[in-house]
């Protein structure tokens, strides 16, 4: 089956186009630097996109068997460490995911034979920040920053399911790697001796490992039932102290220095959002609907994370 990918140099759409492709799918990427070749499998293929239109690729549409659209400028950037939320980089991260929605739609209307499925990327921070409530798919948007992002990503893609095109969503929780995203920027001081809870602690991280997170996005894809929003987090999401506890032990490192919330929010402004706030995200309709995780233990998580460097 072709399955075309945006999104899919980032850290998740490597590992995901790279267990797609060695199943045997035809694998396109469409991706603004097709020199961006790095850790991906050789079967994947990439095409030039601007991110904006359908020139040059639109025609791959016809045919394909699934779209996964997890396009977008990094919430945190890129690199170490994180960059701060500017009015400029917040008109880029929402309209990075706007424009990409929107030519992808105009591919799939023009498509003879049309996709079955666009697995449209989200994320957990459509809720809100909340105490230590569960919250399931059926929760009400919250009003932030984040949640504004994440309602009008959602929204950009709607207009497929008019054509006959099954669309899920993947409200996708903090996704644990070592090779980028949050895990290095919270491991770095408990490798160092000197980690330990970042303010309260009391925050909640729905976190999932990075495994759990291709192989959920996999499930989507393949499970014709499947429809509407998803939380992909791990069915046990913990508090940032216990979190925090659970990896110094994988590490065999302390964890006993607790970091002011005052220093994040320093360095980072608005963007110390995502460590210092959280909501306690469960992923009811996965486990309802059939989807086995691997990793539901954090503990077992980071020491197969820091072990095989995935």
């Amino acid at each position: 089956m072709r399955v075309i990918i945006t999104g899919g140099t980032g850290l998740i759409g490597r590992a995901l186009s790279n267990g797609l492709a060695a199943d045997g799918h035809e694998v396109i990427i469409l991706s603004r630097n097709t020199n961006k070749t790095a850790g991906l499998d050789g079967r994947v293929r990439l095409e030039k996109w601007d991110g904006v239109t359908t020139t040059g690729w639109g025609g791959l549409m016809d045919g394909a068997g699934a779209v996964i659209n997890l396009v977008g400028e990094s919430i945190a950037g890129e690199g170490f460490p994180p960059s701060r939320w500017t009015p400029e980089r917040k008109e880029r991260i929402l309209q990075s995911r706007l424009r990409a929605g929107t030519a992808l739609v105009e591919a799939i209307r023009a498509a003879k034979q049309k996709p079955a499925v666009l697995v449209q990327s989200s994320a957990v921070g459509y809720y809100g920040t909340h105490g230590d409530q569960d919250i399931t798919e059926d929760h009400a948007a919250g009003n932030d920053f984040l949640a504004d992002v994440c309602k009008q990503w959602e929204a950009s893609t709607a207009e497929v399911e008019k054509m006959g095109v099954r669309r899920p969503v993947a409200r996708t929780g903090i996704v644990m790697t070592t090779k980028g995203g949050v895990l290095p920027l919270m491991s770095l001081p408990v490798k160092l001796f000197v980690g330990g809870p970042i303010g309260s602690g009391k925050q909640q991280m729905p976190w999932i490992h990075l495994h759990d997170e291709v192989a959920a996005l996999r499930w989507l894809m393949d499970t014709p039932t499947a429809t509407g929003a998803y939380n992909l987090s791990a069915p046990n999401p913990l508090s940032n102290a216990a979190l925090t506890k659970a990896m110094a032990k994988a590490l065999g490192r302390p964890a006993f220095f607790p970091t002011p919330a005052f220093a994040f929010q320093l360095a980072f402004g608005e963007l110390a959002v995502l460590l210092v706030e959280g909501q306690r995200a469960v992923p009811s309709r996965l486990l309802k609907e059939g989807f086995t995780f691997k990793y539901t233990d954090a503990e077992v998580a980071f020491r197969d994370l820091f072990s095989s460097g995935s």
